[in-house]
């Protein structure tokens, strides 16, 4: 006789109040991308407003709302390099209504420039997508008796430790592309570092410097057409179509050379991976169209994207790559 065991009603119901909120859970994690957003998002852009960060930010933040039907209100939260605005993005719930258009700055250069940050980019950081890059370029007064790339060395290597070049500050990404191409040409320059772009510039343009590494080309370009600085070499892998005639680092004796300032949207560790996905491809679609291709090339930059995952590998190598170049330089922070 095959006997039957029953549960007591009252297990019975705990079990089967349990299966209930077990589907209930996947059902709510399976429509959590349907569901996102049903609020307002807010987009950190962690550098005061105008320049390359700052106009991909809110581009961003327009492609996101149209596509996504909710408002993102996008917040200027500038200081120390943009590591205080990325701070407060990664600290925020990771429920994807917090979010950061961050850089090089704070997830590649900082981690290594700084004995201690508030954040760490292994473990506190969301990747979600690149969503641009900036070509620099290394620019000239027009007293400076060099005028390409071979001169400037030719120039360093005859006049060792006295030809001085600004950039906006110690460990920006300008001045680690001078760092880096020291160290590949054999010379030896005078860094002069700025607190900002302005400053430089401005001294540039009355001789006080004879020399500069430019993060972009807003301010670079114009001036080079005007004929009040002479373009020495554009530090990106390939030309810019503000300045197509400039040739690149790499086209003047060193291949493989390519230094831009990179720009993504990143959010808090634990977000979901739903959101997460969902935000990747909303953003990919609406940057990668001919209108706002053309609105990043008017600055000097690009349109680049790629998965979080790709993301996440990129932020790891530009983290070896950079941290190399500090170690070697012995850069350290203001």
């Amino acid at each position: 006789m095959i006997s039957t065991y029953r549960l007591p009603a009252l297990s019975r119901r705990i079990v089967l109040a349990c299966v209930a909120s077990s589907l209930s859970a996947l059902a709510v994690s399976a429509t959590a991308a349907d569901v996102y957003p049903s609020k307002p998002i807010r987009l950190i852009v962690p550098f005061a407003p105008g320049g390359p960060t700052d106009m991909m930010g809110r581009t961003a933040g327009k492609i996101l709302s149209d596509k996504l039907g909710q408002s993102v209100v996008v917040e200027n939260k500038a200081g120390s390099g943009g590591n205080i605005g990325t701070d407060a993005a990664l600290k925020a719930a990771p429920d994807g209504y917090t979010l950061a258009l961050s850089a090089i700055s704070s997830l590649a250069i900082a981690p290594n420039l700084y004995a201690k940050l508030p954040y760490d980019v292994t473990r506190d950081v969301a990747p979600i997508t690149l969503v641009g890059t900036a070509a620099g370029a290394i620019v000239a007064h027009p007293s400076a008796p060099f005028s390409d790339l071979k001169g400037l060395i030719a120039y360093a290597k005859a006049n060792p430790g006295k030809l001085a070049y600004a950039t906006p500050g110690i460990g920006t990404s300008s001045h680690l592309a001078a760092e880096y191409l020291q160290s590949l040409a054999g010379i030896q320059l005078i860094h002069v570092p700025y607190k900002g772009t302005s400053s430089a510039a401005q001294d540039l343009l009355a001789g006080v410097v004879p020399l500069s590494f430019e993060s972009s080309l807003t301010t670079a370009a114009p001036n080079v057409k005007l004929g009040k600085l002479k373009a020495i070499a554009i530090t990106a892998g390939s030309r810019s179509k503000l300045m197509p005639s400039v040739l690149t680092v790499a086209e003047q004796g060193f291949p493989g050379f390519d230094v831009v300032t990179w720009f993504g949207l990143v959010g808090p560790a634990a977000m979901p991976r739903e959101v997460i996905d969902k935000l990747q491809k909303t953003l990919a679609e609406g940057l990668n169209t001919p209108a706002i291709v053309e609105r990043f090339e008017g600055i000097g930059a690009d349109v680049k994207t790629n998965t979080p995952a790709q993301f996440a590998e990129f932020i790891k190598l530009e983290n070896e790559r950079w941290g190399k170049v500090i170690k070697s330089a012995n850069i350290k922070p203001e």
